[in-house]
């Protein structure tokens, strides 16, 4: 589905990846970019942002401008999910791309030390928020017969990682949930479109501190570029880098050890998060 001319909704749409997304979105023309945030003082500079870009920025004859909206929003909580999506419409129309991007993590201790608030914490946001803005969003698109979902998951979500249990379990949750929608929109002969994005470690300041030996950390601004290609392509998986595509092949052909032994040690995977600190806000 093309971001031009339709209303893109992004959650975690303030800072990292998601505001990059709706930076983007403007650019490509989209007819209104609305972000979700729990931080309301960053929803009002991206959202300045976004409207001076909507009247500056230069694209072959556009329709109209795009419009802007943000809203203070904890997607954790479906009462306030549900509210949100109804201001929305109300606002915009109906969402035709909606990009689940909010997600946090929490720390990089063994699970042994994890405390069962963060547990839950981690779960909440990373894996039941976005299913709570999907299941708003999901009737109306299709009634419609038409929409994209994209969900934002994580390579943690297919190679497990120590240091970060409870958030390699959030990605593995949405990573499963989201394919099992697509096929099931598939099977209802459905044209909403499902797609699942698997990154490495993006370099937003989420995940300050990690180190990786082999596999570089992602530049922000390229894989924006490519989870918006994802959906106008309407990709039903897109692992970044592409190698990551073949973790589970690999996983599957290679004795545990062995697989443990040439990822965790030779390529360094499993000692990334040793010296994580994390954005300090």
């Amino acid at each position: 589905m093309k971001i031009e001319g339709n209303n893109i909704l992004i959650t975690g749409g303030a800072s990292g990846i998601g505001r990059l997304l709706a930076v983007k979105s403007v650019g490509k023309g989209a007819k209104s970019v609305i972000i979700w945030d729990i931080d309301a003082e960053r929803i009002a500079s991206v959202c300045a942002e976004l409207k001076y870009l909507a009247i500056s920025e230069e694209r072959p004859l556009p329709k109209q401008r795009t419009a802007v909206l943000g809203l203070t929003v904890d997607v954790s909580d479906n009462d306030a999910v549900r509210a949100a999506y109804q201001q929305t419409v109300a606002q915009t129309g109906t969402v035709d791309i909606l990009v689940n991007c909010a997600g946090i993590v929490t720390s990089n201790r063994y699970f042994v030390d994890n405390t069962p608030e963060e547990i839950e914490r981690t779960l909440r946001i990373n894996t039941i928020a976005p299913m709570y803005v999907a299941l708003a969003a999901i009737g109306d698109m299709v009634s419609c017969n038409k929409g994209h979902i994209c969900n934002i998951a994580s390579a943690a979500g297919m190679i497990s990682n120590p240091r970060m249990s409870a958030y390699a379990a959030s990605k593995w949750g949405v990573i499963g949930w989201s394919d099992s929608v697509r096929i099931e929109l598939k099977e209802m002969h459905s044209r909403v479109r499902v797609t699942t994005i698997a990154p490495y470690y993006i370099n937003t300041g989420m995940f300050d501190g990690v180190k990786s030996r082999i596999f570089p950390i992602l530049k922000p601004s390229p894989t924006a570029d490519k989870i918006l290609r994802a959906i106008e392509r309407d990709k039903d998986f897109k692992g970044i880098p592409f190698p990551f595509h073949f973790i589970r092949f690999w996983q599957a052909v290679l004795p545990t050890r062995f697989f443990d032994w040439f990822f965790g040690r030779v390529f360094g995977i499993y000692h990334t998060m040793d010296n994580f600190t994390g954005r300090k806000k």
